[in-house]
């Protein structure tokens, strides 16, 4: 078995998940590394929901916390106490996936354990199989991150996660990196040789050689180890890593530029792919992208309403009148009713995680993202050449924290798209109206495009807070309208 399967083994029941949990925390207190710290604050949680779950739970039944975690993975009505289960199911994939993005040895342990929990309760679940490709994908088990990944999209009608995307660049990248290897063993046929020693070892040697100045007989050595580690199925980073070395040795002594050249550009093809999947237009259909400076010119002087994705608006019959503004501003995944909605979006502000109506014309497309990598991965990967006139580049990528400076002492949650696209347009200040239509802050409940209206109101953003904080700049306020301006 490999090391994941391993791992496989030691998850499954909810009570073992849970102390799995307890223990971990514990040894997480007094960590100075910050994932951690926030992987920390993550079981605190989840551990304040367990305590309230066994305390007002059915305690009685059997099983009782496994069942009513199998009905909040499955959606199935339940009791008062499912409530506080789907807070529970919450709780343990938010643990979940903080343990991922730590990345150590402890913490991935912790994430497998946790998905095999919620996978062992229904086998169905997108959430478990999302998070268990992810998983496998983050320690090198590629092929079964794919089987994960494929089974997450046989469970979806949506892919706002641009899965699909990311099997495509997995399975294009195993191929190039097989083409890559093939063509280092016809150019280095003496390769064969080295490649059925362990590879460590049989690298070692190379090294060694190259120290003494031997390339000839070191470069043999090299390309085995690598044909070695293919043979074995290594994680990917290993390889990756390996192969990184070999062709920074080479590139420094090898004279013959052409097969040089086509080694690099294979070499270079399979990572971009792994990076962020196939491009099937690198120009993004002739873009223009515009900085925080054009914004303001583009929407100076104009009046503008944003649109809540709420059930109010959805049952607001105010599509005319919203129509009836310069310039119309949607959030996400929003759905087009007309004679509640209105028909026009100038300007569509996304979260760059989600894949809804990226297709959809827009003039402006505004994609807002913390992390800047992440950011430029989902654009290069998600955008559809054509569906915009213009883009923000990365001086309007995320405003409530680069442009208005607010950090997380100043602002703890993570900021809505709303907030975000409100907080740059009051901060520009060059709009004579500015009005909110049909936010209540999700107390009408949501109202997306149907493949969205299963994604659950997160609680990682501060409602309360971004309400008060648009409450303290109205200048009137109406069942359906704020107005900023």
């Amino acid at each position: 078995m490999t090391r994941v399967q391993n791992r496989r083994a030691r998850g499954g029941e909810l009570d073992v998940c849970m102390r799995a949990c307890a223990v971990h925390s514990g040894k997480l207190v007094g960590s100075l590394d910050r994932r951690r710290v926030e992987l920390a604050e993550e079981l605190r949680k989840l551990l304040v929901v367990w305590g309230t779950h066994r305390i007002d739970g059915p305690a009685a039944a059997p099983s009782g916390a496994t069942a009513l975690l199998k009905r909040a993975v499955k959606g199935t009505a339940a009791p008062a106490a499912d409530t506080i289960t789907g807070e529970l199911l919450d709780a343990l994939l938010a643990v979940a996936n903080k343990a991922l993005q730590c990345g150590y040895d402890d913490e991935m342990n912790l994430a497998l354990v946790i998905s095999d929990t919620v996978l062992a309760q229904r086998k169905n679940s997108r959430a478990g199989w999302r998070l268990r490709a992810r998983l496998l994908e983050a320690l090198g088990e590629e092929a079964e991150a794919v089987e994960a990944y494929e089974k997450y999209v046989s469970l979806t009608d949506s892919d706002g996660f641009g899965v699909r995307s990311r099997i495509a660049g997995l399975r294009t990248a195993a191929e190039k990196e097989r083409e890559l290897l093939g063509l280092l063993a016809r150019q280095r046929p003496a390769a064969r040789d080295h490649a059925r020693g362990p590879a460590t070892d049989v690298w070692a040697e190379g090294l060694a050689l190259h120290a003494a100045g031997d390339w000839a007989a070191a470069e043999p050595r090299l390309v085995g180890a690598l044909l070695a580690l293919a043979e074995e199925e290594a994680p990917v980073a290993d390889r990756q890593e390996l192969l990184s070395q070999y062709l920074d040795l080479r590139t420094a002594v090898d004279t013959d530029l052409p097969a040089l050249t086509e080694v690099l550009a294979l070499y270079a093809e399979q990572r971009r792919n792994r990076m962020r999947g196939p491009v099937a237009d690198p120009t993004v259909g002739g873009v223009q992208w515009i900085t925080l400076g054009e914004f303001r010119n583009l929407v100076a002087g104009k009046s503008i309403c944003l649109i809540a994705n709420s059930g109010r608006v959805g049952a607001s019959s105010m599509g005319a009148e919203i129509d009836d503004y310069d310039l119309v501003v949607r959030f996400n995944s929003y759905r087009i009713d007309p004679k509640h909605t209105g028909s026009r979006t100038d300007i569509h502000a996304t979260i760059h995680k989600h894949g809804f109506n990226w297709d959809q014309k827009v003039t402006t497309r505004l994609v807002f993202g913390g992390i800047s990598g992440d950011w430029k991965w989902s654009l290069r990967n998600r955008l559809v050449p054509g569906a915009q006139t213009y883009l923000g580049d990365e001086s309007l990528r995320w405003p409530v924290r680069n442009i208005g400076r607010l950090g997380t002492d100043v602002w703890s949650g993570i900021p809505t798209t709303g907030f975000n696209m409100l907080f740059l347009l009051d901060f520009l200040d060059v709009s004579p109206k500015l009005d909110l239509i049909g936010f209540d802050f999700y107390e009408s409940g949501a109202y997306r495009v149907p493949e969205a209206m299963k994604l659950a109101i997160t609680s990682v953003h501060e409602y309360t807070s971004e309400k008060e904080w648009v409450m303290q700049r109205a200048q009137s306020v109406t069942d359906m309208r704020i107005s900023l301006r």
